[in-house]
């Protein structure tokens, strides 16, 4: 929702810290390490129980996230290597979190709680998927209730206020199950619709000359063994 929303004001009011990097030398590749880095150090700070220090390292997160794009966009160097670096460091960045929160609830809370953010996090994979998946068949799939800006905000809201990180984690597993299921009614419905197929090649006859000739040479063949054994 806000990805989709949001995101090109964003993108407009980060273009003049963008340029201002650029001039440092500073790379987006390195401020995509510095990311996942701080995820790290949010996932551990945030396991231990320091939720509010691990909600700093989180908004450092976000702000490289969003900061290596703007840089690779004011240096005019944009990639699919970069693209594909970026996606994969989103995708570790959820998993590094989520695992922090759960570690967190297995240390603090008993039965089986600490499953509730792998559930989330496995839902965010699967809706993530859908959207590469769709897109590599040449549909679209963006949009949904609980895209990554909106885990990331109510992420941050769980940590700054503990006492209600388990409600709100289970409405984080709804709304991205609600997403899922958008996504999935999305593409079903775009793919309900027929395309033209690619026209097929005909497929190449062989040739009735060579066949005669082969089939020929093959009895002449036989005719000369059968006359050296019989001779």
């Amino acid at each position: 929702m806000f990805d989709g929303n949001w995101r090109t004001a964003v993108d407009r009011s980060l273009t003049p810290i963008g340029h201002s990097l650029r001039r440092t030398g500073v790379t987006p590749d390195v401020i995509t390490i510095v990311g996942i880095v701080m995820a790290t150090v949010a996932a551990v700070t945030i396991g231990a129980g320091y939720l509010r220090v691990g909600l700093l390292f989180l908004l450092i997160t976000g702000i490289s996230d969003a900061l290596d794009g703007a840089v690779a966009r004011a240096a005019d160097s944009g990639s699919d290597r970069g693209a594909y670096f970026d996606s994969v460091s989103d995708r570790l960045t959820d998993a590094l979190l989520f695992g922090g929160v759960a570690w967190h609830l297995a240390s603090t809370e008993p039965g089986r709680i600490m499953m509730l953010p792998v559930a989330i996090m496995g839902l965010a994979m699967f809706v993530s998927y859908q959207r590469a998946k769709a897109e590599s068949l040449g549909y679209e799939a963006k949009g949904g209730i609980m895209e990554r800006a909106e885990r990331v905000i109510m992420l941050a809201l769980a940590l700054l206020f503990p006492e209600v990180l388990i409600p709100i984690l289970w409405i984080m597993l709804a709304l991205t199950g609600v997403t899922a299921l958008q996504r999935f009614v999305k593409v079903w419905r775009q793919a309900s619709v027929d395309r033209p197929l690619p026209a097929r090649r005909p497929r190449r006859q062989p040739r009735q000359g060579s066949r005669r000739r082969n089939e020929s040479a093959w009895a002449q063949r036989m005719r000369e063994r059968r006359a050296l054994r019989e001779g």
